[in-house]
């Protein structure tokens, strides 16, 4: 190690971010004897492992190249004022965690500082944007890959990249549906629907219209519907005002560790695509996944060549379709509603899914060690390289 207590400045920009680094931070403070020390920016969950953030991470969870550019001032104060902070402590190494807009401009003002760069989740340029992985390896001297078939298409490009292993494998299949059902009052027997629509504001804005008027007629259907929401802390009161007068009890689920029981309570899903179809598929949750953005990101996302054939992680994994996407257009209330309706009325289609989840945990293997853990070896193993 470079210092008796290494300190190790975390960049989390987004939710999703925020969970990879609050499991992050107590696995590097176990593997190091708790001399570990952190600084940088992070959500509630870095907060809760004792992380200080720099300023409010929700100010970056945005989405889209169109509700990106509103920001563009704030974001770039932002990036400046974080390059600076991270010079001004030098620490022993920068973990920059997903959030690649914010994150790898923020990688890209620090080149020249000395200071060693891990980026953790690779980008999908694998998915549409090859002539990125050439840029990023200019900004960041290791990447930590989530999914098994990355290394090698980033190795290939020049970067040194480690396969950690997804999150969703340490704690996905860990819930306790009947617990949770007890706790908020759910009859054993009422048919519970899980409804995700997002992280971030953009998302909920974009997703949520869609699922009520799904869930409108899914009551038409099923009378007994509990509705199971969880939520992000940063878009919980939006979430709030847009389905407190929905028809049917709704449990809002806020705090992240109730999340995995609150996904074991669940029959089957709605879900906007994204980490959380991983989520639900290793909890064995039959799902229909939806995904619209604006008009303008739709137009723009169009007219670049797209190098794969599915949105969610969980049918581009086994690269066949495990669950139904319904995409910008084809993202319509009936749509979905007509999926759901169908995974709730047949005990076969949701034994299919579940099959198919077998399949996407086998494709990305066991959890021992765990993610975390594999993740904080690699974080070490850099420092003390550095170090001589």
């Amino acid at each position: 190690m470079s210092r008796r207590e290494p300190l190790i400045f975390i960049i989390a920009g987004e939710p999703s971010g925020d969970n990879l680094a609050g499991r992050l931070i107590p696995a590097l403070r176990e593997m190091t004897d708790g001399r570990a020390r952190f600084a940088g920016i992070g959500g509630p969950q870095c907060e809760a492992q004792g992380l200080k953030s720099l300023f409010p991470m929700r100010e970056l969870a945005l989405i889209g190249i169109a509700e990106v550019v509103p920001h563009l001032p704030r974001l770039v104060r932002r990036i400046n004022q974080t390059a600076v902070a991270a010079r001004e402590l030098k620490p022993d190494v920068i973990v920059t965690v997903d959030a690649p807009s914010f994150t790898l401009r923020v990688a890209k003002k620090l080149r020249g500082s000395g200071i060693p760069i891990i980026h953790y989740v690779a980008p999908q340029a694998w998915a549409w944007r090859a002539g990125r992985t050439k840029t990023l390896g200019t900004h960041v001297d290791h990447l930590m890959a989530l999914l098994p078939f990355e290394p090698p298409f980033f190795t290939e490009h020049g970067l040194p990249t480690t396969y950690v292993g997804h999150p969703a494998i340490e704690s996905a299949m860990t819930g306790d549906g009947k617990a949770f059902r007890r706790a908020h009052g759910i009859p054993e027997a009422a048919p519970v629907l899980c409804v995700v629509p997002g992280s971030r504001s953009s998302e909920v804005r974009h997703m949520l219209p869609v699922f009520t008027e799904a869930v409108l007629l899914l009551t038409e259907r099923y009378r007994d519907l509990q509705i199971v929401i969880p939520v992000a802390p940063n878009v919980s009161e939006l979430v709030e005002r847009q389905t407190i007068d929905w028809p049917v009890p709704v449990t809002r689920v806020i705090d992240p560790a109730n999340r995995f029981d609150a996904f074991a309570a669940s029959d089957v899903a709605m879900a906007k695509s994204g980490t959380v179809t991983l989520e639900l598929g290793l909890a064995g949750v039959p799902m229909a996944v939806g995904y619209r953005v604006s008009a303008l990101t739709a137009f723009i996302v169009r007219r670049m060549p797209i190098a794969v054939k599915y949105a969610s992680l969980v049918n581009l994994l086994v690269d066949r379709d495990v669950v139904p996407e319904l995409l910008q257009e084809a993202c319509t209330a009936e749509a979905v509603a007509e999926e759901v309706g169908c995974l709730l009325g047949s005990p076969e289609k949701r034994a299919a899914q579940q099959a198919g989840y077998g399949d996407v945990l086998h494709v990305l293997g066991d959890a021992d060690p765990p993610p975390s853990k594999r993740a904080a070896q690699v974080v070490l193993d850099l420092i003390r390289d550095r170090s001589g």
